[in-house]
């Protein structure tokens, strides 16, 4: 299971030229889910992107988390981000789960944040072609895989 983690000032999702759902500061979180991952893989990073120390404390520093500074959590499914992009230079996406079994693991994985924020974690629609909008604060940009623990 692999996450793009954006902390942002706010962040949209739009369906249809309507307004899906919306966040105000917090983190865009891009979910893809490989054909291999388990529950394993969300709980280990489900707890990492909750306790991630990276908003501002009062002197500047990247020291505090989610839940310190009543943060929202928008979470988007994003196939693509399994793409392999070793050979030639069109993507293969053989790495991703089927709709059958990444649905399921992403719905977990939402769950899961919400269980650990204590509130609910805001979501896109599973498979829907979204067009997501955001103001990247900082910029900061994390990238997670659960099978890559760096």
């Amino acid at each position: 299971m692999r996450l793009l983690i954006q902390r942002v000032r706010h962040a949209a999702v739009e369906i249809g030229g309507e307004c899906f759902s919306r966040i105000g500061a917090g983190l865009l979180v891009l979910v893809g889910v490989g054909a291999d991952d388990t529950q394993e893989d969300i709980e280990y990073l489900a707890g990492k992107l909750v306790r991630l120390r990276i908003f501002d404390d009062e002197a500047g520093v990247m020291n505090l988390d989610l839940s310190q500074i009543g943060g929202e959590v928008l979470v988007v499914s994003q196939f693509t981000l399994m793409a392999s992009t070793r050979r030639g230079n069109r993507p293969s996406y053989v790495g991703a789960a089927p709709g059958d079994v990444s649905k399921p693991l992403y719905e977990s994985f939402v769950r899961r944040v919400s269980d650990l924020l204590g509130r609910e974690a805001v979501t896109g629609r599973f498979g829907a072609d979204m067009k997501v909008s955001l103001v990247n604060d900082g910029p900061v940009t994390i990238w997670m895989d659960s099978r890559n623990r760096e």
